[in-house]
């Protein structure tokens, strides 16, 4: 099965020491490379063939593969660890170079541009691609604008939903410790009360017990004491009885003597 061709655009404004910034624009495929280059009033090109990068990464003892995706990495974004230059060469051509470390050695690439037989459609093509990045780049940035607004109102309303899920949590667990304080204080209420009560009843029934010797007592105080008038009255009844017999007696003896 044939491997589809890969093909990717960067574009990068460099960033050289003494010189002018330039663009640098590269389409990069699965086995070769082109660039165009442009400081705004002139351009050069670079169409590197499968051929010569093959060459190129056998000199460095790396694979294809790796050789382009080293070269896209340090063309596509400026490294700032590394040292760019882009020199004047024969015949209006120019040198673009770049270093880069391996295995502790500071190596450098170049490749060489040649002018472009249309500077000025180069330049537009830069300028066209740079316009395009950029409104992606703009629909990308306010995309993602509004999805993080988005996230921020579901995080906000999230956030929201918490604290109320917290604020009924703790006043559940505050309702739930009251109800279990009152439990407790009613409990140790009704065993305060029922101990107070075995006290009252225990008081009441010495009451009663007490009462119950007292009128026992005083039963028999009045019993004695009725029983005491009794002989009393029958003592006196007698007493009234002989009287009277003896004066019945006294009176016939009269009667008699008469």
């Amino acid at each position: 099965m044939v491997e589809p061709e890969r093909t990717k655009h960067t574009c990068l404004r460099l960033e050289i020491s003494g010189a002018y910034p330039i663009f640098v624009k590269g389409t990069w495929h699965h086995s070769r490379f082109d660039i165009s280059v442009t400081d705004g009033s002139f351009s050069w090109v670079c169409n590197a063939t499968e051929e010569e990068v093959a060459d190129r990464a056998a000199q460095w003892d790396q694979p294809v593969s790796e050789y382009l995706q080293l070269a896209e990495r340090y063309l596509g974004f400026q490294q700032p660890d590394s040292v760019y230059g882009f020199s004047d060469a024969l015949e209006g051509c120019k040198r673009l170079s770049w270093t880069f470390e391996k295995e502790g050695t500071k190596l450098e690439w170049r490749w060489k541009c040649k002018p472009s037989h249309d500077s000025k459609k180069t330049t537009v093509g830069i300028l066209d691609f740079l316009m395009e990045a950029n409104i992606r780049l703009s629909e990308e940035v306010v995309n993602k604008t509004r999805s993080f607004e988005k996230m921020k109102s579901e995080a906000e309303k999230c956030l929201a939903q918490g604290e109320k899920v917290c604020k009924e949590k703790v006043e559940f667990e505050d309702a739930t410790y009251a109800k279990a304080f009152f439990v407790k204080g009613y409990c140790h209420f009704v065993s305060v009360l029922n101990t107070k009560k075995a006290k009252l009843r225990a008081l009441r029934d010495k009451e009663d017990s007490g009462r119950a010797v007292e009128e026992e007592e005083s039963t028999d105080k009045a019993e004695s004491f009725e029983s005491g008038r009794s002989d009393n009255e029958q003592s006196e009844e007698e007493a009234s009885n002989k009287a009277t017999t003896s004066t019945k007696a006294r009176g016939r003896k009269r009667a008699a003597r008469s």
